[in-house]
Protein backbone atom coordinates (compact mmCIF):
# COMPACT_ATOMS: atom_id res chain seq x y z
CA UNK A 1 0.00 0.00 0.00
CA UNK A 2 2.19 2.97 -1.29
CA UNK A 3 0.83 6.71 -1.51
CA UNK A 4 2.43 10.42 -0.47
CA UNK A 5 1.10 10.76 3.11
CA UNK A 6 2.94 13.19 4.64
CA UNK A 7 2.26 15.81 7.07
CA UNK A 8 2.20 19.90 6.41
CA UNK A 9 2.89 21.10 9.18
CA UNK A 10 1.50 24.26 8.29
CA UNK A 11 -1.88 23.74 7.96
CA UNK A 12 -1.72 20.13 9.26
CA UNK A 13 -3.01 19.27 6.22
CA UNK A 14 -2.34 14.67 5.90
CA UNK A 15 -2.25 14.59 2.34
CA UNK A 16 -3.98 11.74 0.68
CA UNK A 17 -5.73 11.04 3.94
CA UNK A 18 -9.19 13.07 4.45
CA UNK A 19 -9.44 16.57 5.69
CA UNK A 20 -9.14 17.08 9.26
CA UNK A 21 -12.20 15.88 11.73
CA UNK A 22 -13.85 18.22 14.00
CA UNK A 23 -13.27 18.99 17.10
CA UNK A 24 -15.51 16.13 18.61
CA UNK A 25 -14.15 13.33 17.03
CA UNK A 26 -11.76 10.62 18.30
CA UNK A 27 -9.21 10.11 15.15
CA UNK A 28 -7.56 6.85 15.21
CA UNK A 29 -4.48 5.95 13.19
CA UNK A 30 -3.34 2.77 12.22
CA UNK A 31 -0.72 1.13 9.83
CA UNK A 32 -3.27 -1.30 7.55
CA UNK A 33 -6.91 -0.76 6.64
CA UNK A 34 -9.76 -3.65 7.50
CA UNK A 35 -10.12 -6.93 5.24
CA UNK A 36 -14.43 -7.03 5.09
CA UNK A 37 -17.23 -5.11 7.88
CA UNK A 38 -18.54 -8.52 7.68
CA UNK A 39 -16.98 -11.09 10.93
CA UNK A 40 -17.44 -14.22 8.61
CA UNK A 41 -15.20 -13.09 5.95
CA UNK A 42 -12.15 -11.77 7.16
CA UNK A 43 -9.61 -13.19 10.95
CA UNK A 44 -7.02 -10.03 10.83
CA UNK A 45 -6.68 -8.34 13.96
CA UNK A 46 -7.55 -5.10 12.14
CA UNK A 47 -10.72 -6.05 10.71
CA UNK A 48 -11.78 -7.42 14.50
CA UNK A 49 -10.76 -4.07 15.59
CA UNK A 50 -13.47 -2.15 13.87
CA UNK A 51 -16.07 -4.96 13.91
CA UNK A 52 -15.96 -4.39 17.86
CA UNK A 53 -16.95 -1.10 17.55
CA UNK A 54 -19.98 -1.79 15.47
CA UNK A 55 -21.39 -5.01 16.81
CA UNK A 56 -22.00 -6.32 20.43
CA UNK A 57 -21.96 -10.09 20.86
CA UNK A 58 -24.94 -12.19 23.26
CA UNK A 59 -21.75 -12.60 25.97
CA UNK A 60 -18.69 -10.24 26.74
CA UNK A 61 -15.38 -10.40 27.92
CA UNK A 62 -15.07 -8.68 31.82
CA UNK A 63 -11.85 -7.26 32.70
CA UNK A 64 -10.24 -11.46 34.00
CA UNK A 65 -11.29 -12.53 30.85
CA UNK A 66 -13.96 -14.34 31.77
CA UNK A 67 -17.32 -14.37 29.81
CA UNK A 68 -20.55 -12.02 31.17
CA UNK A 69 -23.53 -11.05 29.67
CA UNK A 70 -24.20 -8.77 27.67
CA UNK A 71 -26.61 -8.58 24.62
CA UNK A 72 -27.65 -11.86 26.61
CA UNK A 73 -29.17 -10.98 29.96
CA UNK A 74 -28.40 -14.95 31.04
CA UNK A 75 -27.74 -18.35 29.87
CA UNK A 76 -28.11 -21.98 30.50
CA UNK A 77 -26.45 -25.09 29.88
CA UNK A 78 -28.27 -28.20 29.82
CA UNK A 79 -26.90 -31.35 32.20
CA UNK A 80 -25.93 -33.02 28.91
CA UNK A 81 -23.74 -30.16 27.67
CA UNK A 82 -25.97 -30.25 24.37
CA UNK A 83 -28.27 -27.20 24.73
CA UNK A 84 -27.19 -23.94 25.49
CA UNK A 85 -29.90 -21.33 26.06
CA UNK A 86 -30.00 -17.23 25.76
CA UNK A 87 -32.40 -14.94 26.97
CA UNK A 88 -31.59 -11.33 25.46
CA UNK A 89 -32.56 -7.88 26.83
CA UNK A 90 -35.77 -6.78 25.47
CA UNK A 91 -34.57 -3.11 24.39
CA UNK A 92 -31.98 -3.76 22.25
CA UNK A 93 -32.17 -1.50 19.06
CA UNK A 94 -30.18 -1.74 15.78
CA UNK A 95 -28.52 0.66 14.39
CA UNK A 96 -30.86 1.48 11.63
CA UNK A 97 -33.98 1.59 14.36
CA UNK A 98 -34.94 -2.31 14.03
CA UNK A 99 -35.14 -3.79 17.41
CA UNK A 100 -33.12 -7.05 17.58
CA UNK A 101 -34.23 -9.72 18.89
CA UNK A 102 -34.25 -13.96 17.98
CA UNK A 103 -34.82 -13.46 14.83
CA UNK A 104 -31.67 -11.76 14.54
CA UNK A 105 -29.63 -13.95 16.36
CA UNK A 106 -30.91 -16.84 14.07
CA UNK A 107 -30.16 -14.45 10.95
CA UNK A 108 -26.31 -14.38 12.00
CA UNK A 109 -25.98 -18.36 13.38
CA UNK A 110 -27.52 -19.61 10.35
CA UNK A 111 -25.05 -17.29 7.79
CA UNK A 112 -22.54 -18.44 9.34
CA UNK A 113 -22.92 -22.20 9.99
CA UNK A 114 -24.66 -22.35 6.21
CA UNK A 115 -22.79 -24.63 3.68
CA UNK A 116 -23.01 -22.30 0.87
CA UNK A 117 -20.60 -19.48 1.86
CA UNK A 118 -20.01 -20.17 6.00
CA UNK A 119 -18.32 -18.15 8.30
CA UNK A 120 -14.28 -18.62 8.32
CA UNK A 121 -14.26 -19.76 11.64
CA UNK A 122 -17.44 -22.23 11.04
CA UNK A 123 -14.91 -24.64 13.25
CA UNK A 124 -15.10 -22.42 16.21
CA UNK A 125 -19.21 -22.47 16.61
CA UNK A 126 -19.12 -26.56 17.35
CA UNK A 127 -21.11 -29.38 16.63
CA UNK A 128 -24.26 -27.43 16.25
CA UNK A 129 -27.67 -29.58 15.10
CA UNK A 130 -29.75 -26.78 15.10
CA UNK A 131 -30.53 -23.18 16.18
CA UNK A 132 -33.84 -22.53 17.45
CA UNK A 133 -36.17 -19.32 18.04
CA UNK A 134 -38.15 -20.33 21.49
CA UNK A 135 -39.48 -16.88 21.55
CA UNK A 136 -38.85 -13.88 20.24
CA UNK A 137 -35.93 -13.15 23.63
CA UNK A 138 -35.16 -16.59 23.63
CA UNK A 139 -32.51 -18.95 21.42
CA UNK A 140 -31.62 -22.19 22.23
CA UNK A 141 -28.46 -23.83 20.78
CA UNK A 142 -28.34 -28.02 20.32
CA UNK A 143 -25.37 -29.79 20.13
CA UNK A 144 -24.14 -33.32 18.79
CA UNK A 145 -22.08 -33.48 21.83
CA UNK A 146 -20.81 -31.07 24.11
CA UNK A 147 -18.73 -28.18 23.32
CA UNK A 148 -16.57 -26.77 25.84
CA UNK A 149 -15.15 -23.91 24.06
CA UNK A 150 -18.69 -22.68 23.04
CA UNK A 151 -19.98 -20.33 25.74
CA UNK A 152 -16.78 -18.18 25.58
CA UNK A 153 -16.78 -18.17 21.42
CA UNK A 154 -20.74 -16.31 22.66
CA UNK A 155 -18.12 -13.05 23.82
CA UNK A 156 -15.72 -13.23 20.82
CA UNK A 157 -15.94 -10.74 17.66
CA UNK A 158 -15.76 -13.87 15.54
CA UNK A 159 -19.82 -14.39 16.78
CA UNK A 160 -20.56 -10.51 16.45
CA UNK A 161 -24.82 -10.55 15.80
CA UNK A 162 -25.52 -8.95 12.99
CA UNK A 163 -29.28 -7.07 12.55
CA UNK A 164 -31.24 -9.40 9.72
CA UNK A 165 -32.10 -5.88 7.99
CA UNK A 166 -28.24 -6.59 6.46
CA UNK A 167 -30.03 -9.36 4.47
CA UNK A 168 -32.40 -6.74 2.92
CA UNK A 169 -29.29 -3.94 2.95
CA UNK A 170 -27.10 -3.32 -0.85
CA UNK A 171 -23.65 -4.35 -0.08
CA UNK A 172 -23.13 -5.57 3.15
CA UNK A 173 -19.55 -6.19 4.93
CA UNK A 174 -18.50 -3.40 2.21
CA UNK A 175 -20.98 -0.35 2.09
CA UNK A 176 -23.43 -1.98 4.55
CA UNK A 177 -22.81 -3.03 8.17
CA UNK A 178 -25.97 -2.19 10.99
CA UNK A 179 -24.85 -3.90 14.23
CA UNK A 180 -26.43 -2.92 17.54
CA UNK A 181 -22.25 -1.21 19.04
CA UNK A 182 -21.73 1.72 20.46
CA UNK A 183 -20.96 3.36 16.86
CA UNK A 184 -22.61 3.31 13.76
CA UNK A 185 -21.17 2.77 10.20
CA UNK A 186 -21.21 5.60 8.18
CA UNK A 187 -18.34 5.12 5.46
CA UNK A 188 -15.12 3.40 4.40
CA UNK A 189 -12.66 4.81 1.83
CA UNK A 190 -10.77 1.62 1.47
CA UNK A 191 -6.79 2.50 1.42
CA UNK A 192 -7.92 5.95 3.55
CA UNK A 193 -10.59 5.78 6.66
CA UNK A 194 -13.70 4.25 8.38
CA UNK A 195 -15.97 6.83 9.67
CA UNK A 196 -18.27 5.48 12.66
CA UNK A 197 -20.90 7.60 14.18
CA UNK A 198 -22.12 7.58 17.93
CA UNK A 199 -24.80 5.46 18.55
CA UNK A 200 -27.16 7.89 20.45
CA UNK A 201 -29.25 4.96 21.77
CA UNK A 202 -26.30 2.69 22.86
CA UNK A 203 -27.01 1.01 26.46
CA UNK A 204 -23.78 -0.85 27.71
CA UNK A 205 -24.55 -3.95 28.57
CA UNK A 206 -21.53 -5.63 29.38
CA UNK A 207 -18.32 -3.64 28.05
CA UNK A 208 -15.67 -3.39 31.18
CA UNK A 209 -16.17 0.45 30.62
CA UNK A 210 -16.68 3.61 32.80
CA UNK A 211 -19.63 4.46 30.66
CA UNK A 212 -22.95 3.04 30.92
CA UNK A 213 -24.29 4.85 27.54
CA UNK A 214 -23.69 5.97 24.54
CA UNK A 215 -20.18 7.70 23.33
CA UNK A 216 -18.99 10.64 24.64
CA UNK A 217 -17.44 11.80 21.37
CA UNK A 218 -19.35 12.45 17.69
CA UNK A 219 -17.90 10.10 15.78
CA UNK A 220 -14.54 7.53 15.91
CA UNK A 221 -12.41 8.33 12.41
CA UNK A 222 -10.43 5.47 11.60
CA UNK A 223 -7.17 5.96 9.87
CA UNK A 224 -4.88 4.22 7.58
CA UNK A 225 -1.36 5.76 7.37
CA UNK A 226 0.92 3.42 6.60
CA UNK A 227 4.32 5.82 7.63
CA UNK A 228 4.97 5.61 10.77
CA UNK A 229 6.45 8.83 11.45
CA UNK A 230 3.70 10.54 9.69
CA UNK A 231 1.48 8.84 12.42
CA UNK A 232 3.67 9.72 15.20
CA UNK A 233 4.05 13.83 13.82
CA UNK A 234 0.13 13.63 14.02
CA UNK A 235 -0.23 12.53 16.94
CA UNK A 236 1.74 15.15 18.73
CA UNK A 237 0.51 17.72 16.56
CA UNK A 238 -3.02 17.15 17.88
CA UNK A 239 -4.12 15.57 14.28
CA UNK A 240 -4.36 12.40 15.25
CA UNK A 241 -5.92 11.45 18.77
CA UNK A 242 -4.46 7.57 19.02
CA UNK A 243 -2.42 6.05 16.63
CA UNK A 244 -0.63 2.74 16.47
CA UNK A 245 3.30 3.60 17.14
CA UNK A 246 6.30 2.11 15.83
CA UNK A 247 7.99 0.03 18.29
CA UNK A 248 11.50 2.39 17.66
CA UNK A 249 8.90 4.94 18.75
CA UNK A 250 7.91 3.60 22.19
CA UNK A 251 10.87 4.72 24.25
CA UNK A 252 10.70 8.77 23.01
CA UNK A 253 6.59 8.56 23.24
CA UNK A 254 6.32 6.99 26.93
CA UNK A 255 8.87 10.29 28.14
CA UNK A 256 6.63 12.47 26.55
CA UNK A 257 4.04 14.33 29.13
CA UNK A 258 1.52 14.51 26.49
CA UNK A 259 1.28 10.81 25.42
CA UNK A 260 -0.04 7.63 27.04
CA UNK A 261 1.65 4.78 25.68
CA UNK A 262 -1.27 1.62 26.45
CA UNK A 263 0.43 -2.08 26.32
CA UNK A 264 -2.27 -4.52 25.86
CA UNK A 265 -1.84 -7.33 28.15
CA UNK A 266 -3.90 -10.39 28.12
CA UNK A 267 -4.45 -9.94 24.45
CA UNK A 268 -4.44 -14.22 24.05
CA UNK A 269 -1.67 -13.33 21.18
CA UNK A 270 0.92 -16.17 20.99
CA UNK A 271 4.07 -15.48 18.58
CA UNK A 272 5.74 -19.59 18.02
CA UNK A 273 7.84 -21.36 15.45
CA UNK A 274 5.83 -23.96 13.35
CA UNK A 275 7.57 -25.89 10.84
CA UNK A 276 7.16 -28.02 7.47
CA UNK A 277 6.99 -31.27 9.49
CA UNK A 278 6.01 -33.49 5.86
CA UNK A 279 9.87 -33.53 4.12
CA UNK A 280 13.02 -33.33 5.75
CA UNK A 281 14.61 -32.19 7.72
CA UNK A 282 11.75 -31.08 9.90
CA UNK A 283 9.92 -34.47 9.44
CA UNK A 284 12.36 -35.46 12.22
CA UNK A 285 11.23 -34.33 15.93
CA UNK A 286 15.58 -33.96 16.12
CA UNK A 287 15.81 -31.05 13.85
CA UNK A 288 13.09 -29.54 15.38
CA UNK A 289 14.28 -29.56 18.63
CA UNK A 290 17.35 -28.71 17.70
CA UNK A 291 16.08 -25.12 16.63
CA UNK A 292 14.32 -24.54 19.54
CA UNK A 293 17.43 -25.84 21.63
CA UNK A 294 19.50 -23.32 19.41
CA UNK A 295 17.95 -19.80 19.79
CA UNK A 296 18.37 -18.32 23.14
CA UNK A 297 14.46 -16.80 22.93
CA UNK A 298 15.11 -14.58 26.64
CA UNK A 299 17.96 -12.86 24.96
CA UNK A 300 16.32 -12.22 21.05
CA UNK A 301 13.09 -10.90 22.94
CA UNK A 302 15.35 -8.45 25.21
CA UNK A 303 17.16 -7.58 22.06
CA UNK A 304 14.61 -6.69 20.04
CA UNK A 305 11.54 -5.80 22.50
CA UNK A 306 13.20 -4.89 25.60
CA UNK A 307 10.20 -4.90 28.26
CA UNK A 308 7.41 -4.39 25.83
CA UNK A 309 6.28 -8.23 25.26
CA UNK A 310 7.51 -11.40 27.22
CA UNK A 311 8.73 -14.92 26.99
CA UNK A 312 5.55 -17.26 26.26
CA UNK A 313 6.63 -21.04 27.23
CA UNK A 314 3.01 -22.58 26.65
CA UNK A 315 1.13 -23.26 23.35
CA UNK A 316 -1.64 -20.68 24.40
CA UNK A 317 -1.18 -17.57 25.86
CA UNK A 318 -1.24 -15.98 29.07
CA UNK A 319 -4.47 -15.20 30.43
CA UNK A 320 -5.96 -18.30 28.40
CA UNK A 321 -7.95 -21.04 30.57
CA UNK A 322 -5.17 -23.65 30.81
CA UNK A 323 -1.58 -21.60 30.29
CA UNK A 324 0.72 -22.64 32.81
CA UNK A 325 4.64 -21.51 32.55
CA UNK A 326 5.60 -23.48 35.42
CA UNK A 327 4.14 -26.76 33.61
CA UNK A 328 5.24 -25.97 30.36
CA UNK A 329 8.97 -25.37 31.24
CA UNK A 330 9.04 -28.74 31.94
CA UNK A 331 8.34 -29.89 28.44
CA UNK A 332 10.34 -27.39 26.50
CA UNK A 333 13.86 -26.99 24.96
CA UNK A 334 16.43 -24.80 27.19
CA UNK A 335 18.91 -22.55 25.42
CA UNK A 336 21.88 -25.58 24.93
CA UNK A 337 23.27 -25.15 21.39
CA UNK A 338 25.62 -27.85 22.30
CA UNK A 339 22.27 -30.12 22.70
CA UNK A 340 21.18 -28.85 19.36
CA UNK A 341 24.92 -29.67 17.85
CA UNK A 342 24.18 -33.59 18.98
CA UNK A 343 21.14 -33.84 17.64
CA UNK A 344 22.01 -32.17 14.26
CA UNK A 345 25.09 -34.40 13.89
CA UNK A 346 22.85 -37.07 14.66
CA UNK A 347 20.94 -36.17 11.37
CA UNK A 348 24.29 -36.09 9.26
CA UNK A 349 24.72 -32.00 9.77
CA UNK A 350 27.39 -30.09 11.22
CA UNK A 351 30.12 -27.52 9.90
CA UNK A 352 30.72 -29.32 6.64
CA UNK A 353 27.19 -30.18 5.78
CA UNK A 354 25.22 -27.94 7.40
CA UNK A 355 20.94 -27.52 7.82
CA UNK A 356 20.02 -24.55 5.19
CA UNK A 357 16.31 -23.83 5.77
CA UNK A 358 13.49 -20.85 4.90
CA UNK A 359 12.53 -18.73 7.91
CA UNK A 360 9.67 -16.77 7.25
CA UNK A 361 7.00 -14.33 8.94
CA UNK A 362 4.88 -11.28 8.35
CA UNK A 363 5.42 -8.05 7.54
CA UNK A 364 5.47 -4.99 10.72
CA UNK A 365 6.45 -4.90 14.86
CA UNK A 366 9.75 -5.02 14.19
CA UNK A 367 9.42 -9.18 13.11
CA UNK A 368 12.07 -9.27 10.62
CA UNK A 369 14.59 -8.09 13.17
CA UNK A 370 13.25 -10.85 15.39
CA UNK A 371 14.16 -13.44 12.70
CA UNK A 372 17.29 -11.75 12.30
CA UNK A 373 18.71 -12.51 15.79
CA UNK A 374 17.04 -16.23 14.83
CA UNK A 375 18.99 -16.19 12.20
CA UNK A 376 22.37 -15.70 14.05
CA UNK A 377 21.79 -17.66 16.59
CA UNK A 378 20.73 -20.43 14.31
CA UNK A 379 24.25 -20.14 12.34
CA UNK A 380 26.16 -20.85 15.72
CA UNK A 381 25.01 -24.76 15.24
CA UNK A 382 25.72 -24.88 11.83
CA UNK A 383 22.00 -24.47 10.68
CA UNK A 384 21.81 -21.58 7.74
CA UNK A 385 18.60 -20.10 7.64
CA UNK A 386 17.14 -17.70 4.71
CA UNK A 387 14.96 -15.10 5.79
CA UNK A 388 11.66 -13.93 3.57
CA UNK A 389 9.23 -11.25 5.05
CA UNK A 390 5.86 -11.38 3.17
CA UNK A 391 2.16 -10.19 4.34
CA UNK A 392 0.04 -12.40 6.35
CA UNK A 393 -2.11 -13.28 3.97
CA UNK A 394 0.66 -14.69 1.57
CA UNK A 395 2.27 -16.08 4.86
CA UNK A 396 -0.65 -18.30 5.89
CA UNK A 397 -1.23 -19.65 1.61
CA UNK A 398 2.82 -20.09 1.94
CA UNK A 399 2.59 -22.30 5.31
CA UNK A 400 -0.20 -24.68 3.66
CA UNK A 401 2.01 -24.84 0.48
CA UNK A 402 5.24 -25.99 2.25
CA UNK A 403 3.10 -28.36 4.03
CA UNK A 404 1.90 -29.96 0.87
CA UNK A 405 5.25 -30.16 -0.89
CA UNK A 406 7.72 -33.20 -0.31
CA UNK A 407 10.80 -31.76 -1.83
CA UNK A 408 13.04 -29.11 -1.14
CA UNK A 409 15.12 -27.12 1.35
CA UNK A 410 13.43 -27.41 5.00
CA UNK A 411 10.86 -24.48 5.68
CA UNK A 412 9.75 -22.81 9.40
CA UNK A 413 8.15 -19.46 10.30
CA UNK A 414 7.01 -17.41 13.02
CA UNK A 415 3.57 -17.22 13.18
CA UNK A 416 1.25 -15.43 15.45
CA UNK A 417 -2.85 -16.29 16.43
CA UNK A 418 -4.82 -15.16 18.99
CA UNK A 419 -7.88 -16.52 20.45
CA UNK A 420 -9.77 -16.83 23.72
CA UNK A 421 -9.84 -20.42 24.22
CA UNK A 422 -7.61 -23.56 24.15
CA UNK A 423 -9.75 -24.70 21.74
CA UNK A 424 -6.93 -22.85 19.03
CA UNK A 425 -4.93 -25.94 19.39
CA UNK A 426 -7.79 -28.14 17.75
CA UNK A 427 -7.88 -25.55 15.02
CA UNK A 428 -4.08 -25.72 14.82
CA UNK A 429 -3.01 -28.93 15.04
CA UNK A 430 -5.91 -31.63 14.82
CA UNK A 431 -5.60 -33.51 11.65
CA UNK A 432 -5.00 -31.72 8.87
CA UNK A 433 -4.91 -28.63 10.85
CA UNK A 434 -5.11 -24.88 9.91
CA UNK A 435 -2.21 -25.19 7.44
CA UNK A 436 -1.85 -29.41 6.91
CA UNK A 437 1.08 -29.39 9.20
CA UNK A 438 2.08 -31.17 12.74
CA UNK A 439 -0.08 -33.72 14.32
CA UNK A 440 -0.42 -36.88 15.77
CA UNK A 441 -2.76 -39.81 16.55
CA UNK A 442 -2.18 -39.05 20.28
CA UNK A 443 -2.79 -35.24 19.80
CA UNK A 444 -6.04 -35.74 17.62
CA UNK A 445 -7.84 -37.69 19.89
CA UNK A 446 -6.80 -35.40 22.96
CA UNK A 447 -8.34 -32.77 20.64
CA UNK A 448 -11.07 -34.25 20.38
CA UNK A 449 -11.35 -34.91 23.88
CA UNK A 450 -10.67 -31.18 24.92
CA UNK A 451 -13.67 -29.88 23.05
CA UNK A 452 -16.16 -32.49 24.53
CA UNK A 453 -15.07 -32.03 28.25
CA UNK A 454 -17.09 -29.51 30.11
CA UNK A 455 -15.64 -29.71 33.70
CA UNK A 456 -13.12 -27.16 34.25
CA UNK A 457 -10.23 -29.27 36.23
CA UNK A 458 -10.96 -32.42 33.51
CA UNK A 459 -10.79 -30.05 30.22
CA UNK A 460 -7.36 -28.46 31.90
CA UNK A 461 -5.73 -32.08 32.42
CA UNK A 462 -6.73 -33.02 28.73
CA UNK A 463 -5.11 -29.09 27.81
CA UNK A 464 -2.17 -30.02 29.37
CA UNK A 465 -1.56 -33.46 27.87
CA UNK A 466 -1.28 -31.91 24.50
CA UNK A 467 1.07 -29.38 25.85
CA UNK A 468 3.30 -31.74 26.71
CA UNK A 469 3.49 -33.33 22.81
CA UNK A 470 3.17 -30.41 21.24
CA UNK A 471 6.27 -29.02 23.51
CA UNK A 472 8.42 -32.28 23.62
CA UNK A 473 8.15 -33.01 19.95
CA UNK A 474 8.61 -29.51 19.04
CA UNK A 475 5.78 -29.02 16.59
CA UNK A 476 5.05 -25.78 17.87
CA UNK A 477 7.83 -23.58 19.72
CA UNK A 478 6.29 -20.70 21.83
CA UNK A 479 8.45 -17.77 21.63
CA UNK A 480 7.02 -14.29 22.71
CA UNK A 481 3.18 -12.15 23.74
CA UNK A 482 1.80 -10.09 22.84
CA UNK A 483 2.18 -9.77 18.98
CA UNK A 484 0.75 -7.52 16.92
CA UNK A 485 -1.18 -4.31 16.93
CA UNK A 486 -0.43 -4.14 21.11
CA UNK A 487 0.84 -0.96 21.29
CA UNK A 488 -1.70 2.35 21.54
CA UNK A 489 -0.15 5.88 22.09
CA UNK A 490 -2.57 8.25 23.03
CA UNK A 491 -2.62 12.15 23.60
CA UNK A 492 -2.72 12.56 26.87
CA UNK A 493 -5.95 15.46 25.97
CA UNK A 494 -7.98 13.00 25.15
CA UNK A 495 -8.13 10.85 28.57
CA UNK A 496 -10.67 7.49 28.80
CA UNK A 497 -9.01 5.23 26.34
CA UNK A 498 -8.71 1.71 27.51
CA UNK A 499 -7.93 -1.86 26.02
CA UNK A 500 -10.38 -4.68 27.38
CA UNK A 501 -9.31 -8.09 27.44
CA UNK A 502 -7.42 -9.57 24.47
CA UNK A 503 -6.79 -6.56 22.43
CA UNK A 504 -10.01 -4.49 22.63
CA UNK A 505 -9.69 -0.89 21.72
CA UNK A 506 -12.14 1.02 23.82
CA UNK A 507 -13.52 4.31 22.92
CA UNK A 508 -16.90 4.75 24.20
CA UNK A 509 -15.72 6.46 27.20
CA UNK A 510 -13.13 8.98 25.16
CA UNK A 511 -13.67 12.57 26.06
CA UNK A 512 -12.30 14.69 23.08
Amino acid sequence: MSGSKTLAMAGIILMGVAAPAAAKDIVWARDGDIDSLDPHRATSTLSRQVWYQIYDSLLEFNDDGEPVANLATSWDVSDDGKDVTFHLADDIVCHDGTPFNADDVLWTANRALGDDNPSLTKASWGPITSVDKIDDLTVSFKFSEPFGAFVPFMADQFTSMLCDSNADAEGFGVSTAIGTGPWKFASWTKGSEIVLDKNADYINRGRPVDNPGAPLADRLVIRTIPEAQTRVAGLRTGELNVIAPPIQEVKALQDDDAVDVHVATGTGQNMFIQFAVNRPPFNDARARQAVSHAINKDMAIQVVYGDLVERQYCPISRGVFGNDPEFCKQYDQDYDPAKAKELLAELGYGPDNPMEVTLATWTGDSRERMLQMLQNQLAQVDIVANIEVMDIGTLNARDTQENEKTEGPGYMDLMGWTWFDPDLLYLLWHSPGAYHGFHTPELDALLEDMRTTVDPDAREEVVHQAFKILLEEAGQVPIYTPGWSWLYAVSANTPGFKIGPFNRAEFAAMQP
